[in-house]
């Protein structure tokens, strides 16, 4: 079932709501059906030993996944193990967004809080890379983040799972399943950041996938610790961390670093923020300014308004909005704001429809999700 839940014709977001059921296999036809029908979806063109390789991590570590290309292949009218094409797609990496997160502790709210702001560029994929290279912008290129879903997924051998996800179906931004975990991702070093690589989908686990590999497959943060640490993962050159939490009251940042290297941050006291830049090595708040996204000032204002005493979901709001950005030199809105009730298992969103006369953003009314049966 799919339906418009905010937006539509004359806004700059359509957000659709697709809500999917059954076996794994089922699910993966669905969403590719879904994507085909919207977007064109086709697979993209394989290496057949890179996909070959790719598909045999699949089944070993993530089997949820193995089960939805077969799935898509039928939708795309391939055979399951045809090598020559990839049946997911390749994520798309929020190159150069200046997300926030923060967590907060139960004993600074009445349920474990998650909130983030999802902030990207209103421009398309093309006219991004031409103003960062100075060169000339194509005409007429939709918005990359104009088209977003959230997903609701009820497979019959795993957790339902609810997740937003910018661009691609099978990818997701931020999310929460049955058991009150919730993920969300963000750039992790806008400091340094550049130009993907083009190397194509490989084998692991791309930056978007990563939150839907812990939803589908994990219950708790230790879980989540053992997962992502037995996992191969990879980055395109865009590296990004991620904020989990769970219904119990636990959370970690994990970063995976230039060169592979795999931190796992703790909270210090009962709340946990992050935005762009990397939190295992010492911070360089000189470098702050537009290009970084203003990556440590939003930081530091999140850290005083969450660590200042017990927080609310409405405090929360409150908070991620005085962070959210607004006009300025480069084309960049909060596209939308998340706030997840870990007890409840739920994800509070609204998104963002466009600038009103006097410059300031307009937001959809704030929609309420839950990954139940």
């Amino acid at each position: 079932m799919s339906e418009i839940v905010a937006g539509g014709p004359g806004e700059f977001m359509t957000v659709r709501h697709l809500w999917v059921s059954g076996s794994q296999a089922e699910i993966g036809r669905a969403l590719a059906a879904e994507a085909k029908a919207h977007h064109g979806w086709q697979p993209l063109p394989a290496d057949p030993t890179i996909s070959r390789a790719r598909r045999a991590w699949f089944e070993r570590h993530w089997p949820q996944h193995h089960a939805r290309l077969a799935g898509a292949a039928e939708v795309a009218g391939v055979a399951p193990d045809d090598e020559r094409v990839h049946l997911d797609a390749l994520a798309g990496v929020p190159l150069g967004s200046g997300c926030s997160a923060s967590w907060c502790a139960p004993s600074a709210s009445t349920h474990g809080l998650v909130g983030r702001n999802y902030d990207f560029f209103t421009v398309g994929w093309e006219t991004m890379f031409a103003l960062m290279s100075g060169s000339e912008p194509p005409e007429g290129e939709p918005p990359a983040a104009s088209r977003p879903y959230v997903v609701t997924s009820v497979p019959d051998d795993g957790p339902a799972v609810t997740f937003v996800t910018m661009n691609e179906l099978d990818c997701a931004m931020d999310g929460i399943n049955e058991h009150g975990l919730a993920v969300v991702l963000l750039i992790a070093d806008a400091e340094n950041a550049g130009a993907p690589v083009p190397a194509g989908p490989q084998v692991g686990l791309s930056p978007a996938q990563l939150p839907r590999f812990l939803l589908d497959t994990c219950e708790n943060v230790e879980q989540a610790k053992t997962a992502l640490l037995g996992a191969k993962q990879y980055d395109l050159g865009v590296p990004l961390h991620y904020l989990i939490a769970d219904a119990s009251g636990r959370a970690f940042v994990w970063e995976h670093a230039h060169g592979g290297v795999e931190h796992i941050v703790e909270p210090d006291g009962d709340a946990l923020c992050v935005t762009n830049h990397l939190l295992h090595r010492p911070a360089d708040p000189s470098r702050d300014g537009e290009e970084t996204m203003f990556t440590h000032d939003r930081l530091d204002r999140l850290d005083k308004r969450t660590k200042s005493g017990p927080m609310s979901a409405s405090l929360l709001r409150d908070a991620l909005d005085e962070v959210r950005f607004t006009p300025g030199a480069y084309p960049l809105r909060t596209l939308w704001r998340t706030v997840f009730d870990l007890g409840e298992r739920s994800m509070a969103t609204h998104f963002y429809l466009g600038d009103a006369a006097d410059g300031e953003p307009r937001y959809s009314p704030e929609l309420t999700f839950q990954p139940v049966r």
